[in-house]
């Protein structure tokens, strides 16, 4: 095995003190806010719901896997977490026959009640569709955070709680997604109801 060039190893550590000074400035109370809440719906028997686009996409069906069963490992324990970017059949039916700026509202507006809680997560804060679901999770009365990086966009202020990573940078943004997701994660299997 030939040894990595050294510009590519300085790339690398580049990149590795980038993510470390967004975690070193970060204030993680909404993060703590985000942890009760989940909680509670853990507790109460409320939905969460989680969605993004492309990477955050993932992310969220990624989160969503984690919540269902990553939290408990015991069966039927776990939170009742939807993926609303993990059904390719309904959002493409959505975005089909209504505009790809609805797939997760129309779904929302089927799937929530009052007391669940809504996840978004985007890089930029701008994207149609999680502004629009944001807009039918305030008319629902369902509970939104937003997980967010470069200047928040239009979701920090739309959001009950933006959780905001100010970094110019996509893909730390979207690491930053899955360091809050794990965070609460571990949180949550520690602070698990006891049966």
């Amino acid at each position: 095995m030939n040894a990595p060039l050294p510009q590519t190893a300085t790339f690398c550590a580049d990149y590795a003190q980038r993510l470390q000074a967004v975690l070193g400035r970060s204030d993680w109370t909404g993060v703590a806010a985000l942890a009760e809440d989940l909680l509670r719906c853990w507790k109460s028997g409320n939905q969460v719901f989680l969605c993004g686009n492309g990477g955050s996409a993932g992310n969220a069906v990624h989160l969503a896997n984690d919540f269902l069963y990553g939290i408990s490992k015991t069966q039927g324990s776990g939170l009742r977490v939807n993926a609303l970017s993990a059904n390719t059949a309904v959002i493409t039916c959505l975005a089909n026959d209504e505009g790809y700026d609805s797939i997760y509202s129309l779904q929302l507006a089927v799937q929530a009640r009052e007391g669940d809680l809504l996840i978004v997560l985007s890089g930029s804060g701008n994207s149609p569709n999680i502004l629009k679901v944001l807009e039918q999770a305030k008319k629902m009365k369902v509970k939104t955070y937003a997980i967010l990086g470069y200047t928040g966009g239009k979701a920090k202020a739309m959001a009950d709680v933006p959780i905001h990573f100010a970094v110019d940078d996509m893909q730390i943004a979207e690491d930053m997604q899955l360091v809050v997701g794990h965070m609460i994660m571990q949180w949550l299997y520690q602070n698990r109801p006891q049966a």
